[in-house]
């Protein structure tokens, strides 16, 4: 039996996230703390006691997810789950530099420092309003693709997430993604709608971006992690230190494969796969993906006790 930690990306921060694991664990709360240490400020108390809308800007959403995901990896781990349960580790958008970390590839100041840098050069990249996502429900990666490009016109309109078989995420400039969402309800999309984000991620406009993140990465120890990270621009698994470092500048504009990511996985064995952090969407991908696959959420110090029993 082979299992596969994942680890979720944007959107699924919510006011509250983690705060039971760290009054359960003090292992948990030792993450939020070095998380607030390494970014001289109180990320905890945001994540905890915020406003959900100041939570959600994009360099307070990733190293508060990623603090909220290694919050439950450490809980695990006090419960006598080690990291060798768990044959890959992988994540979504942000989420992959959880799995690093998780897997010991890269220290968690050094994470949440990344991820704050990122998800400031991610919002600085394109100015607002210029640059738009929508989600286009209902068809395929290839379709979805086609509507891409043929909605382009000259300006950026890219496949930035193939999430799932009937869910892909479009990105580019906002007029390209609205003719995709008009192109791909003609060529019979279920839905096809504006996601309500700040800024157009995974495609070409945000190469300013990766070029400030080759930069930041440039200054930061990265050891080969102790599980096999599978990649979202690869859609396969990786452990060279110097391939994650470049992958993690290529995925700032590229595609996170998901679907293919988690397809590879299944192709390896894995029938397992536990989201582990805030939020269940992975757990819904995953299923659309490979109903074969058995998904469990770990977020509270309940699912916690319910994984170890079967990791451990």
């Amino acid at each position: 039996m082979s299992r596969a930690l994942v680890f979720p990306g944007q959107g699924a921060q919510t006011i509250g996230m983690g705060k039971a694991l760290a009054e359960a664990y003090p292992a948990a709360k030792a993450v939020f703390d070095e998380v607030d240490e390494a970014l001289g400020e109180s990320l905890s108390g945001l994540i905890w006691e915020g406003e959900q809308d100041t939570l959600t800007l994009t360099q307070n959403a990733q190293p508060a997810l990623m603090a909220t995901s290694l919050a439950a990896v450490k809980a695990l781990e006090s419960e006598g789950v080690t990291m060798d349960a768990a044959s890959f580790v992988a994540g979504h958008s942000l989420g992959e530099y959880s799995a690093l970390a998780a897997a010991g590839a890269l220290s968690i100041s050094d994470t949440a420092r990344l991820l704050r840098t990122r998800g400031e050069a991610m919002q600085a990249a394109v100015p607002v309003g210029v640059g738009a996502m929508a989600a286009l429900l209902g068809l395929d990666f290839q379709a979805a693709t086609e509507v891409a490009e043929a909605a382009a016109e000259g300006e950026v309109c890219q496949a930035a997430n193939d999430n799932d078989p009937g869910q892909v995420v479009v990105s580019g400039h906002k007029a390209a993604v609205e003719r995709a969402v008009e192109l791909a309800k003609e060529r019979g999309a279920k839905r096809a709608v504006l996601l309500p984000v700040s800024a157009p991620f995974h495609c070409a406009l945000m190469q300013p971006a990766a070029e400030v993140m080759a930069e930041a990465l440039s200054h930061v120890d990265i050891a080969a992690p102790s599980v096999p990270v599978v990649a979202n621009v690869l859609a396969s698994s990786v452990v060279n230190p110097a391939t994650i470092r470049s992958l993690l500048v290529d995925q700032v504009t590229g595609s996170v494969r998901w679907r293919e990511s988690v397809a590879w996985m299944a192709g390896e064995g894995v029938t397992e796969i536990y989201e582990i952090g805030a939020g269940k969407a992975l757990s819904g991908m995953v299923r659309r993906i490979d109903r074969s696959i058995a998904c469990t959420a770990v977020g509270t110090p309940e699912d916690v006790k319910a994984a170890a029993e079967k990791l451990a």
